[in-house]
C-alpha cells in the first residue's frame, strides 16, 4: 500500500511518523512544498528574536526513517478516480504520484489585508521558514531601529517581543479594542501595560489603510489620524486554510474554508483524509465543529489519521482550544469558551476573577496569578479558564489543570478533590487553581442569595 501525504509540517510527519509506527510495510511518501519538513513555525519570533539563533534547532526531527520525503515538490491536484497526486519538482518538472491512501495536510496561509502598499520593499508576512529567512536578511543587512507590527494575535506580540528584544522601537497596532483579540479584554489590557513598560507604543483599535515608501523608510496611515514612520513592517493578522490543492478536486469546504472532516479525520471523498490547519476542528466543549488553527491540534489531527489510514479506527478527541503565549516577562494562557462564547454556546455562564500567589508568600520570589474561571451557574460545569502572571510563576501549568478538567467534563467544585503537589517554593497545599475555584464556588453562591 502507499500512503502519500501532501504537506510535511505538523499534522503530515505526526501521520507519516504514526503509519510507519503500525505498519513498516507501507510504503509512505510525504510532498513536501519547501526544504524544511517538520520545522516548528512556533519558534519563528524565537529564531528571528536572536534567542535561538541556529534556525536548524526548529527542526522537531530530522530523522525519518522508513519514510520519503520529496522536498521542493508542490502538489498541484489530485485526481480521486486514477488515485493520483500531480505535482511539480523544483526543475519544474511534473510529476504523477500514485496512491492509495491520500492525506491533505496544507496547512494555513497568511492572511494578507487590503493594504495599499503592502507588497512593498520591508513589508513582511510571517508564516513560513522562507518567510523567516527574509525578514532575518533584512535585519542582519539593514540593522533596522524601528519596526510596525500590523495585527496583535499571538504572532504579533511575540514579535514586538522579538524585535524589542533586537534594539528596534516597536509601534503594534491592532484593529480591535485590545490587543489579544480573542480573550477577555480585562487580560488585553494588562498586557498591553506590560508591552509600553517595555517601550512598545500600542495602537488598538486601529485599522491600517495604507503604507507608503518614504525614501529609505516606510510611513503607515491609519484610522484615527495614525501616522507612523518604520524601516521594517510586519504583517501578522492572522491565517486562512490553504486548501487550494483539496478544492481542486471538489472535496466539501466549511467553516471559513475549511475542509469538513469526520472525527476520523476522513473527507467527503473516501480514501482521502485531511489533518491540521487546513481542515475544520471538532471541539469537544461545543460538540461541533469549528475553525481552531493550533500546533497541538495538528500534531494530534495527523496521529489520528497517519492510523486511521493504515487500518485504524481511531477518533480525534476534540480541541478546547488550549492556548498560551510569553510576552516579554509575562504569561497568558487560556482554555474552553469565555463567557461572551460561552452565553453564545447556550450556557448560563458566570465569571469569577480572582489572584494568588504561585507560591507561599514566605518563600522568596512568590509572584500573582490572576487566574478568570468561567462555569455554568446551573450544572456548576467548568468551561473556561484563562491565566496571566509572570512567565516562570506556572500559568502553564495552571492553565493545562483546567483543560484536563475541562476534557472529562468537571465542575468547578471538582478541582478541589485533585491530587495536586505541594513544596513551598512551587505551590501552596491549595493550589491557585483550586483557590480560584473556592472563588468561583463563593461568588456564584453570592449572587444566588442576592439574586
Amino acid at each position: 500500500m502507499r500512503f502519500v501525504i501532501i504537506g510535511g509540517s505538523d499534522a503530515g510527519i505526526s501521520a507519516a511518523l504514526r503509519a510507519h509506527e503500525l505498519d513498516s510495510a507501507v510504503h509512505i511518501t510525504v510532498l513536501l512544498a519547501d526544504s524544511f519538513p517538520n520545522y516548528s513555525i512556533c519558534g519563528l519570533p524565537f529564531y528571528l528574536s536572536g534567542e535561538t539563533p541556529d534556525w536548524r534547532k526548529l527542526a522537531h526531527r530530522t530523522e525519518f526513517e522508513g519514510i520519503e520525503i520529496l522536498a521542493e515538490h508542490s502538489a498541484q491536484s489530485f485526481d480521486p478516480s486514477g488515485k493520483t497526486v500531480s505535482a511539480i519538482d523544483a526543475a519544474g518538472h511534473e510529476k504523477a504520484i500514485r496512491y492509495d491512501q491520500l492525506l491533505i495536510a496544507t496547512g494555513a496561509r497568511p492572511v494578507i489585508p487590503p493594504i495599499s502598499g503592502i507588497d512593498l520593499p520591508g513589508v513582511f508576512p510571517l508564516h513560513t521558514m522562507a518567510d523567516s529567512f527574509r525578514v532575518n536578511d533584512y535585519l542582519a543587512q539593514r540593522e533596522p531601529r524601528s519596526a510596525v507590527i500590523v495585527g496583535a494575535g499571538y504572532i504579533g506580540l511575540e514579535m514586538a517581543d522579538a524585535f524589542t528584544h533586537r534594539g528596534s522601537a516597536v509601534t503594534l497596532i491592532e484593529q480591535s479594542s485590545t490587543v489579544l483579540p480573542t480573550v477577555d479584554p480585562r487580560f488585553g489590557r494588562m498586557v498591553e501595560e506590560t508591552l509600553r513598560s517595555h517601550g512598545v507604543r500600542v495602537e488598538s483599535a486601529t485599522e491600517v489603510h495604507k503604507i507608503v515608501q518614504n525614501g529609505d523608510r516606510l510611513q503607515v496611515f491609519g484610522a484615527r489620524g495614525l501616522e507612523v514612520s518604520a524601516e521594517l513592517v510586519l504583517v501578522a493578522v492572522g491565517v486562512a486554510p490553504n486548501t487550494a490543492v483539496a478544492t481542486s478536486a471538489s472535496l466539501q469546504t466549511g467553516i471559513k474554508g475549511a475542509l469538513c472532516v469526520n472525527r476520523r479525520m476522513e473527507t467527503s471523498i473516501p480514501g482521502v483524509f485531511a489533518a491540521g490547519d487546513c481542515v475544520e476542528t471538532w471541539h469537544r466543549l461545543l460538540s461541533g465543529y469549528t475553525y481552531l488553527p493550533l500546533g497541538t491540534t495538528s500534531h494530534k489531527q495527523g496521529r489520528v489519521a497517519g492510523e486511521n489510514a493504515v487500518g485504524g479506527s481511531r477518533e480525534f478527541e476534540g480541541s478546547l482550544g488550549t492556548q498560551v503565549v510569553k510576552v516579554f516577562e509575562l504569561a497568558f494562557a487560556r482554555t474552553g469558551l469565555r463567557e461572551a462564547e460561552a452565553r453564545k454556546a447556550g450556557f448560563q455562564p458566570f465569571t469569577s476573577e480572582s489572584t494568588h500567589f504561585d507560591h507561599k508568600a514566605y518563600y522568596p520570589g512568590a509572584q500573582e496569578l490572576c487566574i478568570s474561571i468561567t462555569g455554568d451557574t446551573v450544572t456548576g460545569s467548568l468551561l473556561g479558564a484563562q491565566a496571566l502572571g509572570h512567565w516562570q510563576a506556572g500559568v502553564a501549568k495552571r492553565i493545562d489543570v483546567f483543560a484536563t478538567a475541562l476534557f472529562h467534563d468537571m465542575k468547578v467544585e471538582a478541582l478541589n478533590d485533585l491530587d495536586l503537589s505541594y513544596t513551598p517554593p512551587l505551590g501552596s497545599p491549595w493550589d491557585p487553581v483550586q483557590m480560584a475555584a473556592q472563588a468561583w464556588n463563593q461568588r456564584r453562591q453570592q449572587g444566588c442569595v442576592a439574586g
